[in-house]
C-alpha cells in the first residue's frame, strides 16, 4: 500500500530545529562565511550566471540519498557548484523534489532583500532579490516530510553577487 502525504507547514515546526541546527553545524565548522581568496567576481562568466534584473533566477533545493543539492537554473548546472547572480535579480527558492522542505542560510550578513534564513519547500517557492554585491557562503538543509532514516540531509556552496 502506498501512502502519500504532502508537505505540511505545520510539519515545519517540528522539522526546523533540525533543519538550523544542522545549518548553524555546518558553517561552525572551517572558516565561517568568506569565500576563498580564490573565488572572485573574475569567476563568472554567461555559462555560470542565473538570471538578471529582468529575468529571474530559479534555484532548486533537493534532498539527496544522502544530502542536499542547490542547482541554479542554468543550462548543464551541476549541484552544489558556484554560481553568479547580478545585483538586482530576483532568486526563486524552490524546490522540485516531492514532499521536501528546505533551508537556505547565508549565516549574520544575507545578501537579500529580505534578509534572513530562506525557508521554503515543495509548495512553497520563496522570492528573494540579490542586493550585497559579493562572494557568500551558504549552507542548505532539505527534509523529506514523513521519511524516519535519513530524514534530512546538508550541504555547503558558494555563490556570488557580481559588482554593477
Amino acid at each position: 500500500m502506498t501512502i502519500h502525504r504532502r508537505f505540511d507547514f505545520k510539519c515545519a515546526s517540528l522539522l526546523l530545529p533540525i533543519l538550523v541546527s544542522t545549518c548553524a553545524t555546518a558553517q561552525s565548522k572551517g572558516n565561517g562565511y568568506a569565500c576563498p581568496a580564490t573565488v572572485t567576481a573574475q569567476t563568472c562568466t554567461a555559462e555560470n550566471t542565473c538570471g538578471s534584473p529582468s529575468t529571474p533566477c530559479s534555484v532548486d533545493v533537493k534532498r539527496t540519498a544522502n544530502a542536499a543539492s542547490v542547482t541554479p537554473g542554468i543550462p548543464n548546472a551541476k549541484g552544489n557548484s558556484l554560481f553568479c547572480i547580478k545585483p538586482g535579480t530576483t532568486v526563486q527558492w524552490k524546490s522540485t523534489g516531492k514532499d521536501i522542505g528546505f533551508v537556505v542560510d547565508f549565516g549574520p550578513a544575507s545578501p537579500f532583500d529580505p534578509p534572513g534564513a530562506i525557508i521554503g519547500g515543495s509548495d512553497r517557492a520563496v522570492s528573494v532579490v540579490a542586493k550585497k554585491p559579493g562572494c557568500y557562503k551558504y549552507s542548505a538543509g532539505a527534509c523529506r516530510s514523513g521519511a524516519i532514516y535519513g530524514m534530512c540531509g546538508q550541504t555547503n556552496a558558494q555563490l556570488i553577487i557580481t559588482p554593477n
